[in-house]
């Protein structure tokens, strides 16, 4: 499984698990396409952020392939 929190692993079009930010305590993720990556920096503790395309904003959690 590659890494969530690393840029480099998250590309538009791969389908994910992620956590937006109102359910940040809970940990609810949704399912989604990648559609644009908003982080910039090469890695982030909490996940790479991505919206995808449905319109979801939120931190990347987990890559399915």
């Amino acid at each position: 499984m590659p890494e969530s929190k690393d840029l480099s692993a998250i590309r538009p079009g791969l389908r994910v698990k992620l956590v937006q930010k109102q359910h940040q305590r809970t940990g609810e993720t949704t399912e989604g396409l990648v559609e644009t990556i908003l982080t910039r920096s090469s890695s982030h503790p909490h996940g790479i952020k991505v919206r995808t395309t449905d319109g979801i904003v939120g931190r990347v959690k987990e890559v399915l392939e």
